[in-house]
């Protein structure tokens, strides 16, 4: 199974605006910490504001946050509104048109795999996400020249 890139992005701007610091982020600069394309960001973003998973603030100075704590915010809930509920394959959801649709045992176990999926998911928060590890992701992130200079 693969996520589509809306979901990666998704994920990815929500990681980003976890990590603590004291000014809003930019679309720009989630777009240049991650090396992809702020077109595609600002339609991700702009869904997630809408959603209510991050907040949005205009004006010269504005930028975006999240609007709820990491722990309050469970990657499953982001994850179903990114991909929908929509089956790994059309039967899945007793659509398409495959001759054997009505005995095929496949469905079941498609079925299962994606509700599986969607159960670990559910058991996670984005603080979950966010913990560290052996180099925090800020360094990466927020801060890419100590990254660079580390290494000579």
């Amino acid at each position: 199974m693969r996520l589509t890139t809306y979901s990666d992005y998704a994920m990815r701007v929500m990681i980003y605006l976890g990590l603590p610091r004291n000014e809003l982020s930019t679309i720009a600069g989630i777009a240049k910490a991650y090396d992809i394309s702020e077109n595609h960001l600002t339609k991700v973003v702009h869904q997630l504001a809408k959603r209510g998973f991050i907040e949005t603030v205009r004006g010269k100075n504005g930028g975006m946050r999240l609007a709820r704590r990491p722990a309050e915010i469970n990657m499953g809930e982001v994850l179903r509104f990114t991909e929908g509920e929509s089956g790994l394959l059309p039967c899945v959801d007793g659509q398409g048109s495959c001759c054997i649709g009505g005995v095929c045992n496949l469905i079941d176990v498609l079925r299962d795999a994606q509700n599986a999926m969607f159960k670990v998911m559910d058991k996670h928060t984005l603080a979950d996400v966010l913990r560290k590890r052996r180099q925090p992701l800020a360094e990466i992130l927020i801060h890419p020249h100590a990254k660079k200079s580390a290494r000579g």
